[in-house]
């Protein structure tokens, strides 16, 4: 098993019947850390307000998650807004897993991260809750009628992995913006602090990407594109993109690292 120093993951969406539980404890198997960092949006508390859909997958990622707390491996979860309920017990620690609102990650050459989830730099979220809400239906829609395309291809013999909800951010104008939008609060909330560099959620989009000057980190999410950044010991950061080796193209002026996954989702 591959030993990294650190693991940093978000939006996973515990709950919905988008999560890709399955293709994470793939991935929690195949990789050993110290350091376990949930970034938000860890059990999606709003979709699960609409109707649960609890898979046998779903109890194993957490169970795994704290089977690895109890032996040793640091696990900290940052709330986000699809669980933002967790944010009342910011400082508690249950079942050997820490929540905080927000924490500085050094890695281990001296570098200085903001973990956070991002939602933060979303005003539609912070100050439009029902178009967020509008919009989450829609994100979960196309993530459903992704797995019908997916299922096309592969009846055709289309090799690949092709993402409904990546080709649509890529092609609306406003949802390019927004993203860049985001990256620039994000940046600009670290450098306010001292640090070198933010690692967020959010948005479900990875990237590694400098901005400024300074590192702006993205892990992706669990329900699309099954990503993770992972720190190595000499505290070079690596994207994973799970499941596939094929990376949909980044907005103009991003660049994902490096890549690497398994067989095709």
């Amino acid at each position: 098993m591959p030993r990294v120093r650190s693991i940093f993951l978000s939006d996973i969406h515990l709950g919905t019947r988008a999560c890709q539980a399955e293709r994470l404890v793939e991935f929690l198997r195949e990789h050993a850390a110290e350091h376990i960092f949930l970034i938000g949006d860890i059990v999606d508390f709003w979709a699960m307000s609409r109707s649960i859909c609890w898979k046998p997958s779903h109890n194993t990622v957490v169970q795994k998650l704290l089977r690895r707390a109890r032996r040793g491996e640091r696990v900290v979860l940052i709330p986000g807004n699809h669980d933002e309920a967790l944010r009342d017990y910011c400082g508690v620690v249950f079942g050997d897993i820490e929540v905080a609102s927000e924490l500085v990650h050094e890695t281990a050459d001296g570098k200085r991260f903001l973990l956070i989830h991002g939602d933060q730099f979303d005003q539609v979220t912070r100050h439009h809750r029902w178009v967020a809400m509008l919009g989450d239906r829609a994100y979960d829609l196309l993530v459903r009628l992704n797995c019908w395309f997916s299922w096309g291809r592969r009846k055709l013999g289309i090799s690949g992995y092709w993402s409904l909800a990546g080709y649509a951010k890529r092609k609306v104008k406003t949802a390019l913006n927004f993203i860049f939008d985001f990256e620039a609060s994000a940046v600009h909330q670290a450098r306010e602090r001292g640090l070198d560099g933010v690692i967020c959620g959010h948005i479900h989009w990875a990237t590694i990407r400098e901005i400024d000057g300074l590192q702006y980190v993205n892990c992706g999410d669990w329900v699309d594109s099954c990503t993770a950044i992972v720190e190595h010991f000499d505290g070079r950061l690596e994207l994973i993109h799970w499941g596939t080796r094929q990376v949909s193209a980044p907005p103009t002026g991003a660049s994902l690292e490096a890549v690497s996954g398994t067989a095709e989702v």
